[in-house]
This record gives C-alpha cells, sequence and structure tokens, in this order.
C-alpha cells in the first residue's frame, strides 16, 4: 500500500488475545512499513509493556479476559499511573453497537476500528491518528483527546451556538 508517511520509526503495541489476530494486524503494520512492533495477550501484559517499550500507539481489542481493552484504556487515561497517558489508542472489536462507539470514546479512545479488519481500514485509522492534532482534555469524569467536533469558523447558520435565531414576524 503506498504511502505518503513514513512509519519505519514508529513504535506500536499490539494487543488481542488472539494470537490470529495479533499476527494479522503486526502483517498489516509491516506492510505500511512500521519496524517497531511489540504484542501482548491481554489487557495486564500491555499495561507492563507500555513501561517496558515505551509504544507511541497501542492498538487494543476490547474483549479479553481476564482484563478488557476498555478496562486497560480506562487504566491508562484516568489511572495515574500510566507511563503515558497521552498515548494514542486505537479500539479494535467486533462490537459496533454505537452505543459502545460511544463508550469507547468516552473512555478516551483516539479511534474506532470495527471486526473484521482490513489494510485499508487498518491504515486509515493509523494515518488518522498519526494526523491527530486534537488537545487532551482532563474533567472529573474523562481524561482523553478532545470530544467536540470542530466547526468552520465562518460557518452562519442558525445552529451556529452563539448566533441567534432569526424572530418569526
Amino acid at each position: 500500500m503506498a504511502s505518503g508517511y513514513d512509519f519505519s520509526d514508529l513504535k506500536i503495541l499490539v494487543c488481542d488475545d488472539s494470537r490470529h489476530i495479533r499476527t494479522l494486524v503486526r502483517m498489516f503494520l509491516q506492510g505500511f512499513g512500521v519496524e517497531h512492533i511489540v504484542e501482548a495477550a491481554d489487557a495486564n501484559e500491555a499495561f507492563d509493556v507500555l513501561g517496558q517499550h515505551d509504544p507511541e500507539l497501542l492498538i487494543t481489542d476490547w474483549n479479553m479476559p481476564p482484563t478488557d481493552g476498555m478496562e486497560l484504556v480506562q487504566r491508562i487515561r484516568q489511572g495515574g499511573e500510566a507511563p503515558d497517558p497521552f498515548i494514542p489508542i486505537i479500539m479494535l472489536t467486533g462490537y459496533t453497537e454505537l452505543y459502545r462507539v460511544k463508550q469507547a470514546r468516552d473512555s478516551g479512545v483516539s479511534a474506532f476500528l470495527a471486526k473484521p479488519i482490513s489494510a485499508q481500514a487498518l491504515y486509515k485509522r493509523l494515518c488518522a491518528v498519526v494526523d491527530d492534532k486534537r488537545p487532551f482534555v482532563r474533567s472529573n469524569r474523562y481524561f482523553g483527546p478532545d470530544r467536540r467536533i470542530r466547526r468552520m469558523a465562518d460557518f452562519g447558520g442558525a445552529e451556529r451556538r452563539g448566533v441567534r435565531k432569526a424572530r418569526s414576524a
């Protein structure tokens, strides 16, 4: 897959309890030019690997026993003990219901990738995460990439916040 990106120095941690999925993701990443890939078979191992290998991106499955990927994300974002709470996180999952996507977003996931995955879909998420310039936001219940959608500054429609709606005559 041709790319305008040089991913050769990017360090990525892939966490999935399925060896098959880890191998597939590794092959895709290597095809994109990623040379530094470490793997973990569960969320607890992944948290340990974060401290040992200092990856710049985490790709994690949601459903893994004994600790799932969502708990891993929350531990990284909210736990206070993570080596890098700002690490971009791509949530890889077969759960694609809207409420789950929102739950992942609200936990601080940077991007969401549905299974079954394709090289093209993974590449798009990888580029989106690398290009993501959103600041991180901290509140009482959330820490992660700013979830607000940026709107064009020159938007002048009635739905724009702060713009008074015209009164009907």
